[in-house]
């Protein structure tokens, strides 16, 4: 559950990138600064900040990569703050490419593994203003308060709906997942499906009305429990990103 922003610095500058990038547990300020290449797959940038007692210490790699299916680059980042590795991207928006600012956003690698809801509570709630909704979710390990933000730049079918946000210790938003709205084929009714990104891997979970609460704002949260019937609704991808 990482979040944050890296911006290109002028040609002329010791580093190449300047940025923040935030979790649930620090908020820290980083920099990519170029390396010698040893081979075509060595990394492009040391990951820089500086610690507590004000010395710049190396935290992590960087390399320049391109997307397979859009063809526009980006940043990947592996980085250890002392918690244990993690990955990142840093990719653009289609604005800021378009307009050529520099300005790249920092989202979670998709986990390639699937995390077992089990004994999972929680509960959504419409708000009355700008279609969000506010809620929690939780077990025995975790215990998150979460909003769903409309994801405004969707443009197909399949992109989310909604992002899913938490917020840092100093309040930065980070972005943790993403919901969909579905409809169920069964009974017509609407629910949503929520895919979160966890440090065990990508917790996928539904947000249903049940008879007291349909026609209200609130909805109950529950386990995702997939089987050879399950209905799946088409427009429930995975990905983080739309």
């Amino acid at each position: 559950m990482f979040a944050g922003t890296l911006t290109k610095n002028a040609e002329t500058a010791a580093t190449a990138y300047s940025g923040m990038i935030h979790s649930t547990r620090f908020d820290i300020a980083i920099q990519l600064e170029i390396r010698t290449k040893m081979s075509e797959r060595s990394p492009d940038y040391d990951v820089t900040a500086v610690n507590k007692s004000g010395r710049k210490v190396r935290i992590g790699t960087a390399w320049n990569e391109t997307g397979n299916t859009t063809g526009n680059p980006y940043i990947s980042m592996q980085i250890d703050v002392g918690l244990g590795p993690f990955r990142v991207n840093a990719v653009q928006t289609k604005e800021a490419r378009e307009a050529m600012t520099g300005e790249f956003e920092i989202i979670p690698l998709v986990s390639n593994t699937a995390m077992k809801s089990g004994s999972i509570s929680g509960e959504l709630t419409a708000m009355d203003a700008d279609n969000a909704f506010a809620g929690y979710i939780a077990n025995m390990m975790f215990d998150l308060d979460f909003m769903l933000i409309e994801n405004t730049f969707k443009t197909e079918e399949t992109h989310p709906d909604y992002r899913i946000e938490v917020s840092s210790p100093k309040g930065h938003p980070i972005r943790v997942g993403s919901a969909w709205m579905a409809k169920s084929s069964r009974t017509g009714n609407d629910y949503l499906s929520l895919l979160i990104n966890t440090p065990d891997g990508d917790l996928r979970v539904n947000a249903v009305q049940n008879e007291e609460q349909r026609g209200g704002k609130t909805f109950s949260i529950i386990p995702f429990v997939e089987s050879a019937g399950q209905e799946r609704s088409d427009n429930t991808g995975l990905a983080l990103v739309g």
